[in-house]
């Protein structure tokens, strides 16, 4: 195993008089408590160059390391799977994601994942939480999304994410034709009754999404979409919550909106399309070695293309 990489945070405001085990699950949300509490046990965390046990409280304001070691993941195998890689450095790995490519293992999903894929592509990563996938796409969702090389690059862009810092923007084709765009501020939560499914809930945390319009049709919109957080299925839920549920999607979309006269070819791509037409059109972050703000953008796919022109000649004037 290659030398523990050293995390460094600064307890801050929100983490003051809490116990440093759960101050730790805070600052580095990437770990398990489990793992946090072993390294607190083991000396391998220094709060301004003491020790402390789990249930120490903090003060606030003291400079905290950690020296990460951890164990090669060896539950998930390294597969041969092609990747369409926008850049790499020895920090970051960004990726263009094609629909249909599950991120990582799950129930259902052991192999043909994009975590397995990367552990062929960098074998190094097996000593990485989820080899350094830090955020997620849905399996039918298409886009650009990064990962980080090293436990150090990891905990940084999930800090990132945890400060909004990172900025995500979407595109997605709607059902419906909106006036304006706007913002959708509702909390999420699983479903009550469907655990598959997310929910606007009272009591679900925090999500904001803003919207924009780029383009409307006769009966459908294309929309701009920029998250300030990163919940799961959030663009999917929060447009359907507004009445304007995605093109394709089978689990918040309902039925299938045509519009009238439709012709033959607009009929077919829409009932055709077989997933939630939503793509990640842009990343922009600070790059966690050398602070540089920088940007990454994926096109669309050609389905979600084909898509949007059926959808502009349909709406184009008839004789």
């Amino acid at each position: 195993m290659d030398e523990p990489d050293e995390l460094i945070a600064v307890a801050t405001p929100d983490v003051a008089g809490m116990r440093l085990d759960q101050a730790l699950a805070r600052l580095f949300p990437a770990y398990s408590r489990s793992r946090l509490k072993d390294w607190v046990l083991g000396g391998k965390v220094t709060v301004d160059g003491g020790t402390l046990r789990p249930r120490d409280r903090l003060s606030g304001g003291e400079t905290i390391r950690v020296l990460a070691e951890t164990e090669p993941d060896q539950t998930v195998t390294a597969q041969s799977i092609p990747l369409s890689i926008l850049y790499e450095d020895e920090a970051i790995i960004v990726i263009d994601k094609p629909a249909g490519l599950v991120v990582h293992p799950g129930a259902g999903n052991p192999r043909d994942t994009l975590q397995n894929a990367l552990l062929h592509h960098r074998p190094s990563l097996a000593e990485v939480p989820r080899a350094g996938i830090v955020h997620r796409l849905d399996k039918d969702t298409s886009g650009v999304m990064v990962v980080a090389g090293t436990i150090t690059d990891h905990t940084d862009l999930v800090r990132q994410l945890g400060e909004r810092s990172v900025r995500r923007e979407y595109r997605a084709v709607c059902n419906g034709v909106m006036t304006a765009g706007g913002t959708v501020e509702a909390p999420l939560g699983r479903h009550p009754v469907d655990r598959l499914r997310m929910a606007v809930r009272h009591n679900g945390k925090p999500a904001v999404t803003h919207y924009r319009v780029v383009a409307r049709f006769r009966a459908h919109t294309d929309v701009r979409a920029s998250l300030e957080t990163g919940r799961t299925h959030q663009i999917r839920v929060h447009m359907a919550h507004q009445g304007f549920p995605l093109v394709g999607d089978r689990v918040y979309g309902g039925r299938l909106k045509l519009p009238p006269g439709a012709t033959e070819e607009l009929v077919g791509i829409l009932r055709g399309f077989r997933r939630q037409a939503l793509h990640a059109r842009r990343l922009e972050l600070r790059h966690p070695r050398t602070g540089d703000q920088i940007r990454f953008e994926s096109d669309l796919p050609a389905d979600h293309r084909r898509l949007l022109e059926a959808l502009a000649r349909d709406a184009e004037p008839r004789d």
